[in-house]
């Protein structure tokens, strides 16, 4: 059995379901893309293939293999894009939340559900019509921030993951935490104005620290409360060019290990001078596809 347990997003990892980029398939087509960022790539012919994609993954399979992190592999499906398993499900404490996502990602959920039967513990799922992705949870002990839309037109969006009746289903499942809704920029074409998740604007860092992105958000009082929240001192407080390069999706091993991007200069200099070691990896052909490091790996146990 697997044991699962999570209290947030920092302290020591142990078990992570990291993605798989092996027989992803031929480029998805213009209409066969679910967000901006790839259909620009698409249209501009700069969609990044297996071969550069399998390099970027292995390396950060690589970094966690060198911190001892007992990493899980999802059962390949032949083309089938199975690098962002964090959207696929989460952990809060001790129970696995399995996620509602995009019709167009379904076959996804086949290449964990080996995993998935082996867990400790039962698996929740919530009904079909909330719709809930792991990308916009971030659980901080005993607070949970979900990313969410609440516009009227959230059906016609299709980088809109997360609505308000799964926050609901939520609150009552799990009484005990405070669940703090933020809502985040969307828009379904403009790969500029589009937050696709939480963790592309906000993640924490450790206890007392935080990577904020005021751009992706909708309102501005809600980065405002999370800034107040950390402290700004202990905020790394990204600009317009660093919030499109996603920079707030690096992936935390323990308080003292971070995973991050090579071109993250000011982040990965900031985070040294907090005394953190930054394993740098290039992850620049998985950032194509709207994702990095945090998106690729679905965590089940910490310390």
């Amino acid at each position: 059995m697997i044991k699962i347990k999570i209290e947030n997003e920092y302290s020591q990892l142990k078990t992570v379901i990291l993605g798989i980029a092996d027989d992803i398939g031929e480029p998805p087509g213009i209409f066969d893309t679910y967000d901006p960022r790839s259909l620009y790539h698409v249209k501009n012919n700069t969609f990044p293939n297996e071969t550069s994609l399998v390099k970027n993954v292995e390396s950060f399979y690589n970094k966690l293999l060198k911190h001892n992190v007992n990493i899980i592999r999802p059962k390949n499906i032949p083309n089938c894009n199975q690098i962002f398993t964090r959207d696929l499900g989460f952990v809060i404490s001790n129970i696995f939340f399995m996620s509602n996502i995009v019709p167009a990602r379904l076959n996804e959920i086949q290449g964990i559900d080996n995993i998935i039967n082996k867990l400790d513990v039962g698996v929740i799922k919530l009904p079909k019509f909330m719709h809930i992705e792991g990308g916009d949870v971030v659980l901080h002990n005993d607070k949970l921030f979900i990313g969410t839309c609440l516009d009227t037109n959230y059906s016609s969006l299709i980088t809109a993951r997360t609505n308000i009746e799964s926050i609901e289903y939520l609150k009552k499942m799990i009484p005990n935490f405070e669940i703090i809704p933020i809502e985040i920029k969307k828009l379904n074409t403009n790969i500029f104005e589009n937050t696709l998740h939480l963790d592309c604007c906000f993640q924490t860092i450790g206890s007392d620290k935080a990577i904020i992105c005021p751009d992706g958000f909708k309102y501005k009082d809600d980065y405002e409360y999370l800034i107040k929240l950390f402290g700004r001192k202990n905020v790394f407080l990204a600009n317009s060019r660093e919030s499109f390069m996603l920079i707030s999706n690096v992936f935390v091993i323990s308080p003292e290990v971070v995973v991050s991007h090579t071109i993250f200069k000011r982040l990965n200099k900031w985070l040294e001078e907090k005394g953190i070691l930054v394993e740098k990896v290039d992850y620049s052909n998985v950032s194509k596809m709207s994702g990095l490091f945090r998106c690729s790996t679905l965590p089940l146990c910490r310390e």
